[in-house]
């Protein structure tokens, strides 16, 4: 049975519009000689943008239909996977991005665990979601709920924990009217 992104696929790009990358790109810390992972990240649109700005930039989703949608923009390695369970070496990339991915993952502990598990030591990890405390985030939740498309909200006191729990430390960002952000280095 397909899926909602199989589905949204071929005008996922128009729906969405062109995404704000500015903000995102500094607290990726571009750029970088090295490897860029964008994990559940579709149609590879945040991820080209990174383009010229990393030595390499894979997209890594689950969706076929994404990632063919995700070929017209050159040059992105484009990988099919859950996120849950990468199929990249230990520490090979210098940066990973979740953009408005991570409560779409079944299992969002195995999913930040795996995408720890890649990063490079000296790397960074930045998840962005909907801000769930503004009205924003609210309707974003309610709309996907409405959707039946089995999303998973999580604070940003949740993943925070959970972060810090693995040794880690978070940089929390909202700047920003709908979206938080979370830095981690590795």
């Amino acid at each position: 049975m397909p899926s909602h992104f199989d589905l949204l696929a071929p005008f996922y790009d128009r729906v969405m519009g062109a995404p704000a990358i500015d903000r995102l790109a500094q607290l990726m810390c571009l750029p970088i000689a090295g490897r860029v992972l964008e994990a559940g990240g579709g149609t590879g649109r945040k991820a080209s943008l990174f383009q010229g700005q990393a030595g390499k930039v894979v997209v890594g989703d689950l969706s076929f239909p994404m990632l063919r949608a995700a070929q017209r923009r050159r040059g992105l390695g484009l990988v099919q996977c859950r996120t849950e369970r990468l199929p990249f070496a230990t520490e090979c990339f210098e940066r990973i991005l979740l953009a408005d991915a991570l409560h779409h993952f079944q299992n969002q502990t195995e999913a930040l665990g795996e995408a720890v598990r890649v990063l490079h030591p000296g790397g960074r990890l930045v998840i962005e979601e909907p801000d769930i405390t503004k009205l924003s985030g609210k309707v974003i939740a309610l709309a996907e709920r409405l959707f039946r498309m089995h999303s998973r909200f999580l604070s940003v006191e949740e993943i925070t924990t959970w972060i810090s729990r693995q040794g880690l430390r978070p940089l929390v960002d909202r700047d920003d009217r709908v979206s938080v952000r979370i830095a981690v280095d590795k």
